[in-house]
This record gives C-alpha cells, sequence and structure tokens, in this order.
C-alpha cells in the first residue's frame, strides 16, 4: 500500500515537473521561480525531490518488473 502511494506521487511529482519545464521551454515563463516568491531555495529543492522521484521510478521499473507480462 505505502509502495503502491510512493509510486503515485513520485510519477505525479515527475508530471507536474514536466509542465512546469513545458511552460517554461514553450513561453519562457519560469513558474518554479514564480510559485516560490523569489525563495531561491525553494527551486532547488524542488528539483532535488525530482531527481529522487526519478531515481525510485527507475528502481520501482527495475525491481518490480511491471511490464514483465507484455509481448
Amino acid at each position: 500500500m505505502v509502495m503502491k502511494l510512493t509510486c503515485y506521487l513520485c510519477v505525479a511529482n515527475l508530471v507536474v515537473l514536466g509542465i512546469i519545464g513545458g511552460v517554461y521551454a514553450l513561453s519562457g515563463v519560469n513558474l518554479l521561480q514564480i510559485l516560490s516568491f523569489g525563495i531561491t531555495v525553494l527551486p532547488r529543492v524542488y528539483l532535488a525531490i525530482c531527481g529522487v522521484s526519478a531515481l525510485f521510478c527507475v528502481y520501482s521499473l527495475i525491481a518490480f518488473k511491471p511490464f514483465k507480462g507484455l509481448k
């Protein structure tokens, strides 16, 4: 139960990061800077959490092999 919730949170975190990155790439508006109210530490903390989320997603793909039955 906890592992499943963690997987959902990590994937949701990476989806939000992808949306923020897409907005920045297409319009030049840095949503991380706007949402952090100019505090420079908060975007770095969020990006570090996203890095850990990405590593956890890779780990869960290796450990649990969700695509093993697909051919």
